[in-house]
């Protein structure tokens, strides 16, 4: 394998700027220096088993830049991998195409273990594939590290094997903090078991870290790998503005507290098994979101408060405790709010301290609550439904009337991504 290293020197910014300069490689084997402020060019075509490695220190007035001549056009196959390695780097307009499964980690904004990367950037870069992953085999398309770096405008469909998407990494030096915005995750087929999700932010080992990562603004289509779409396993997580287009699966609070779940669309056209949000752990908000014609019962409800596990180790169940769920309109959807969903037998501890209100719930025919454990911990306050029945006990603060929908459309594919056309 072919390794393209682009080296820097570390200079006064004085001298950073006068020596900025836009540098066209003609060989992406050999490529030239960068200083601080420099933009690489990549020229057209199909480039099979390079290592990149994109390493350097700009600034964020300066930052070094490697891109595509013409985005889209710069064409990486077979055992093609990209390290980001340093500060406030810039990759724009590549394009992987039928990565080989064989590679465990195809982006990764790292060098090593022990050189992580902050500030850096990928942007209008693309993974596609269309080819089957071998069974049983894991891979990753990339991982974030470090802290305060960006994904946005990317494209990335296709996956078919075992392994996240796109994974953030905490602990240690992965401080987190990271923005990704924009991007198009394109269909990923069911995988049957574990290991499906799009998005995970965490594991269950760094849980009670702070993530402080930002997913907004994306489009989520038929992203059915598994139950979870986006898993959330670590604190303070905002999730915001995205669309989620007949997704087989709910962004999930799996583990960690504090996060914030608003504004986003969930659009399932009665697609079976689309599913909206599941509430897991301590001071979760889940406000103003659209959820319409979502088919997905259980862990799959429109909304889902799940049990709690006594003593739960960190990869289990924690008590769901003041959730905040706030200002959302469910449309439609086949089961509407489902509270105490267990994992097993153990999972014993109903939510507590947690609040309804300003819900608006129009699903014609159908029971609104479905609850599974006792509902002292449930507080209602205006919630309006159109339905068939409240399906609990009559509770003031949830109440039949007239709701107000504001329908939203949501984003679509075309919106974002890499927009190379």
């Amino acid at each position: 394998m072919r390794t393209l290293t682009i080296a820097y020197c570390s200079l006064l910014c004085l001298s950073m700027t006068s020596q900025a300069a836009e540098k066209a490689v003609s060989d992406p084997a050999q490529l030239p220096a960068a200083s601080p402020g420099d933009v690489l060019v990549l020229p057209e075509g199909e480039f099979a088993d390079v290592a990149l490695l994109l390493k350097g220190k700009g600034s964020e007035k300066a930052p070094i830049t490697l891109r595509a001549a013409v985005p889209g056009k710069t064409v990486f196959t077979g055992k093609s991998t990209l390290r980001i390695a340093g500060e406030h780097l810039v990759v724009e307009g590549l394009h992987f195409r039928d990565p080989d499964p064989s590679v465990s980690d195809l982006i990764v904004f790292r060098e090593d273990a022990k050189a992580s990367s902050s500030h850096c950037r990928l942007t209008r870069c693309a993974i596609t594939s269309t080819q089957k992953e071998a069974k049983g085999k894991e891979s990753r398309w990339m991982g974030l590290y470090g802290r305060s770096n960006r994904v946005d405008h990317c494209r990335l469909e296709g996956k078919t094997g075992k392994g996240t998407t796109v994974v953030v990494w905490l602990g240690g030096d992965q401080a987190g903090e990271h923005r990704i915005d924009h991007n198009d995750f394109g269909p990923r087929e069911k995988l049957g078991k574990n290991g499906g999700e799009t998005i995970r932010i965490g594991d269950s080992k760094t849980s009670m870290l702070r993530g402080g990562c930002l997913v907004e603004a994306n489009v989520f289509y038929r992203c059915n790998g598994e139950a979870e779409c986006i898993s959330n396993k670590s604190c303070e997580n905002v999730y915001r503005g995205n669309t989620f287009l007949e997704v087989g699966g709910t962004l999930t609070l799996r583990h960690g507290n504090g996060c914030v779940v608003e504004g986003n669309v969930f659009l399932g056209n009665q697609v079976s098994g689309t599913g909206g949000i599941r509430i897991i752990g301590e001071d979760h908000t889940v406000r103003g979101n659209y959820l319409e014609n979502l088919r997905g019962d259980d862990a799959r409800s429109a909304l889902c408060l799940m049990m709690g596990i006594p003593n739960s180790p960190l990869n289990r169940y924690f008590q769901v405790k003041r959730a905040q769920v706030t200002g959302n309109w469910v449309v439609n959807c086949e089961h509407p709010v489902l509270i105490g969903l267990a994992d097993d037998d153990h999972a014993s501890l109903a939510p507590v301290d947690c609040m309804f209100q300003g819900n608006q719930f129009r699903c014609p025919g159908r029971d609104i609550v479905e609850a599974r454990c006792g509902l002292e911990g449930i507080r209602w306050q205006e919630n309006v439904y159109e339905g068939k029945s409240a399906g609990i006990s009559t509770t003031p603060g949830l109440e039949a009337g007239k709701p107000t929908i504001q329908a939203q459309k949501g984003l679509t594919r075309a919106e974002v991504g890499p927009g190379w056309n």
